[in-house]
């Protein structure tokens, strides 16, 4: 639980929630009652009485009535099985069939009130029921809230343990909209919000409570971020650093690839505010390969020559350990020593880090959040650099800059933002951007396909198999739910096993594998060990192997063109052609955006445009970029507002006592 949410309860204390419950509410990420309530729906079935009369043959009917008859269950062979019953409805009776809910039968009494949802078949007056729900549509519309859950957790569970909450600590519930900023907006108080979302009566009521809560998401958002632009302002006094330039330049020019024009340049402004006394604070984005990692570890190199310590935090171990590799590798033949440091080091090797880091004996520290624990001390910490930096929360990055006196701190990436929301969000940094790929870099050939062209696609990945190199094929959800259609990795590895036989190893990998076994299946892939890799997302950012040419990825209209292009930039990486497969029956119009594009700065540009449910940086993510509710493309009204009000409410001195501000300041200064 978040500092300051102000409930002291905990999630197993919610009437209902029992060990089972709670380890499945873990699964997707609810670890508190504010995580519980503030799981809001993704989108709302609308369900609205139909007359039998106005229904066509084969159409899609809603109706509510009384069961008639006594359910007659029918079994099958392979675990089948159907029940029939008789509704009463206002516009009259009618059969309904349902096929594998044998165990609604003790619930579907004569006399019980139901609302039924399926196809009607005029000719045998029966509706073919997808859903039965214990329920009555007494005033003609209700609007029925949808979440997202996992395997064992229905979408009634959701609904149940969240109005539970709400009931017993609904009061507790931190609000985080300025009373007066409530008073402006008409706004309602937070309960009440959660309450109407998660049972709205009209749709009316839903919008109104829909702004007020996405206004709260982007005001408490901006307020962090205008707190550390406050703080940033204030640290005039930075180190002051003279490069010794020829030594520098020994360590580029011993780099076995020429870097490109806008390396350079961006190398030039990071090395200018490392000599400047103001303390750095700069973004460095640049396309999938443009090569941001060796300018940041140039301005290591250069921290390093004047005598202080560099921390490099990235999301992920994958990612920290590949860049610790990379590091080690240039810094051959140097008297840097390095460290990595992440959650999975052994216990006596993190505590030979913390003493090196301490007495200074290490010069640089590659890691996770593990760089930000309270053992964790620096001693002369001059530059911080947070890869992927929209993957970490505000207040994660601030407590890894103050881990130093004052350091310079550089952000990374990989994700390119149209100027517009940059200069939103990260107002007072300065940016160096890469646009130039590296010599050599190969465009990578993408096509977009249809679920019909299947065959075609694995014949394309077998013909890359033969030649000995790897495939990565990207499934956008981990299990299967009652809502969804869309393609698991299960459901994949299964297909490609049936494609491919035994001749190739098959391995899956996701975000909620366990980090230890995440990494050994991504080593055995970087080793060729695994041909096949099926994964979600988290693939995304940073994992290097030069042997995979070919990127497959299923349900592609699902991903914005940014993630897309993201995934694509996996593959490419080697001497080899490469390509990219998007499977998808819809929005291909936009697909074929990507087969045209490679430059990223343009695809994000178009993503803003087109995308309808636009993620600024990607599918799924961490930190506070991961707005539950809010959108920075379709809010960017409310965004604009909310970073007016956070910055008027921030500079009042007049509120300095006041308990929200304390503890909206608090939560950026302390680590959850």
């Amino acid at each position: 639980m978040r500092k300051g949410s102000g409930i002291l309860a905990e999630l197993k204390d919610v009437k209902g929630i029992g060990p089972k419950s709670l380890s499945l509410l873990n699964k997707i990420n609810i670890n508190s009652i504010e995580d519980l309530v503030t799981h809001y729906p993704f989108r709302y079935d609308v369900l609205k009485r139909d007359e039998l009369s106005s229904i066509d043959d084969g159409e899609k009917i809603i109706i509510d009535g009384k069961i008639e008859s006594i359910p007659i269950l029918m079994r099958f062979k392979a675990g089948l099985n159907k029940m029939n019953f008789r509704l009463v409805t206002q516009s009259g009776v009618v059969g309904v069939s349902i096929f594998n809910r044998a165990f609604l039968k003790n619930k579907l009494l004569v006399g019980t009130d139901v609302i039924v949802i399926g196809k009607l078949d005029k000719g045998k007056n029966v509706i073919t029921a997808s859903d039965i729900k214990m329920d009555t549509l007494s005033n003609k519309v209700k609007i029925e809230p949808v979440y997202h859950c996992t395997s064992g957790l229905t979408n009634k569970n959701m609904s149940t343990y969240i109005n539970m909450a709400l009931l017993m600590y609904g009061k507790e519930i931190m609000d985080y909209i300025p009373k007066e900023f409530q008073e402006k907006y008409n706004f309602v108080n937070k309960k009440t919000a959660l309450n109407i979302i998660h049972n709205p009566s009209t749709a009316e009521k839903l919008k109104e409570v829909t702004v007020r809560l996405k206004y709260e998401e982007l005001f408490e958002f901006m307020f962090k971020i205008n707190y550390l632009k406050q703080q940033n302002k204030k640290e005039k006094n930075g180190l002051v650093r003279v490069i010794d330039r020829d030594k520098l330049n020994k360590f580029i020019e011993k780099i076995p690839f020429t870097l490109t024009n806008d390396q350079n340049i961006a190398i030039e402004e990071i090395l200018s505010d490392l000599e400047s006394p103001t303390r750095m604070n700069r973004l460095l984005q640049g396309d999938v390969g443009s090569g941001k990692t060796i300018v940041s570890f140039i301005g290591m190199y250069a921290n390093f020559l004047c005598g202080y310590q560099s921390a490099l935090m990235a999301p992920t171990e994958i990612l920290a350990t590949q860049h610790y590799n990379n590091l080690v590798h240039f810094l051959k033949g140097t008297k840097v020593k390095v460290a990595l440091l992440t959650g999975s080091t052994p216990k006596k090797e993190k505590n030979d880090i913390y003493k090196g880091l301490s007495d200074g004996t290490i010069n640089m520290v590659i890691g996770t959040h593990a760089l930000i624990q309270d053992e964790v001390e620096y001693n002369n910490l001059g530059l911080v650099i947070t890869d992927e930096q929209h993957r970490f929360g505000v207040h994660q990055r601030a407590n890894l800059q103050n881990k130093g006196v004052k350091p310079d701190v550089l952000y990374m990436s990989a994700t390119p933002i149209p100027r517009t929301y940059a200069l939103t969000i990260f107002g007072d940094m300065d940016v160096s951007t890469i646009k130039e790929k590296p010599l050599g870099r190969q465009k990578i050939d993408t096509v977009v396909k249809k679920t019909s062209e299947i065959k075609e696609v694995l014949e394309m990945m077998y013909e890359e198999l033969k030649n000995k190199h790897q495939v990565y094929v990207i499934a956008p959800l981990i299990e299967e739910s009652e809502n969804s259609d869309l393609t698991t990795v299960n459901e994949l590895k299964d297909q490609m096993k049936l494609a491919f036989k035994d001749k190739y190893k098959i391995d899956i990998v996701h975000g909620k594998m366990a980090s230890g076994a995440k990494d050994m299946i991504m080593e055995q892939f970087k080793k060729n060990e695994v041909q096949i890799l099926i994964s979600t997302t988290v693939v995304e950012v940073g994992v290097d192997v030069p042997n995979a040419t070919t990127m497959v990825i299923f349900d592609a209209d699902r991903f914005g063109l940014s993630t897309l292009h993201q995934l694509r930039g996996r593959v490419g990486r080697g001497t080899s052609k490469s390509r990219c497969i998007l499977i998808s029956d819809s929005d291909t119009e936009r697909l074929k955006i990507m087969e045209r594009e490679d430059d990223g700065f343009i695809i994000s540009e178009e993503d803003f445009k087109l995308r309808g449910h636009g993620d600024l940086f990607g599918t799924k993510q961490s930190g506070d970029m991961a707005f539950k509710i809010a959108s920075i493309k379709n809010d960017y009204k409310i965004l604009l507002q909310a970073k007016k009000d956070s910055k008027e409410y921030l500079e009042n001195k007049d509120n300095d006592n006041d308990l929200l501000k304390k503890t909206l300041i608090e939560s950026i200064t302390t680590v959850n």
